[in-house]
């Protein structure tokens, strides 16, 4: 997990122009994805992904929406190009040579159950490990009226189908018809004004040394209930 503000992805992953160019979302996002990665020791070329974010990169929306309003001939390409809801996984990709898919998710808040759903659709399908990569940023501009978010947070995992030598935890995921989330401690109410604090529940779990359940939502109407089994050291 990485919150407040984060880093920039490690020399060699992006050409010098694109650590230079890549924003906040795809800064935080390269950043966990890379220490997943090298706990797990994964190569991140061979891994299939899922991007979820909230919002994607609420600075350069309202950078847009503040020029296309003013002077829609001074919109920076660059900018543009890094607005896109997959910019972050597109970065990862071109980064770390990886010709897997990936798949870029958003749900507004049932963004992460929707995205773990999705991992697991994945993990029960094609039997390969996947690596789920979840960041917010903080609203700025007009758009903080109704996007509401703060800070900085990003956080990811590497799951796989069957338990390997780095596997921290065992999750049991299955669907319930209640739609409200269960679990969150202090890193929940630390956190609790990012867009991606719906994640932490899990996260919370899976740092825990007792086993657990947790429910995230996935609509307003149905849930995704996972059993937290710690594996032994």
């Amino acid at each position: 997990i990485v919150a407040d503000a984060p880093g920039r992805p490690a020399p060699g992953l992006l050409a010098p122009t694109e650590r230079r160019r890549a924003p906040a979302t795809v800064a935080v996002a390269l950043q966990v994805a890379q220490a997943a990665c090298a706990m797990a020791g994964r190569d991140p070329a061979q891994l299939p992904s899922v991007f979820a974010s909230t919002h994607g990169d609420l600075a350069i929306t309202d950078y847009m929406c503040a020029t296309l309003a003013t002077d829609a001939t001074a919109l920076s390409p660059i900018r543009f190009h890094n607005s896109v809801h997959n910019a972050a996984a597109g970065y990862w990709t071109i980064g770390t040579g990886c010709m897997r898919t990936t798949t870029a998710v958003s749900a507004w808040t049932h963004t992460f159950g929707n995205a773990l759903l999705e991992v697991a659709a994945q993990l029960a399908c094609e039997r390969e490990p996947v690596l789920l990569v979840a960041y917010d940023i903080a609203a700025t501009g007009p758009l903080a009226t109704m996007a509401c978010s703060d800070s900085v947070l990003g956080l990811a995992l590497l799951l796989a189908p069957t338990r390997c030598d780095a596997a921290r935890a065992r999750l049991r995921v299955s669907r319930t018809d209640s739609a409200a989330s269960v679990g969150g401690g202090a890193l929940c109410r630390a956190l609790a004004g990012n867009a991606m604090a719906h994640a932490l529940p899990l996260a919370e779990a899976l740092a825990a040394a007792t086993p657990t359940t947790r429910v995230l939502a996935l609509d307003a109407s149905a849930g995704l209930q996972i059993e937290v089994e710690p594996c032994p050291s």
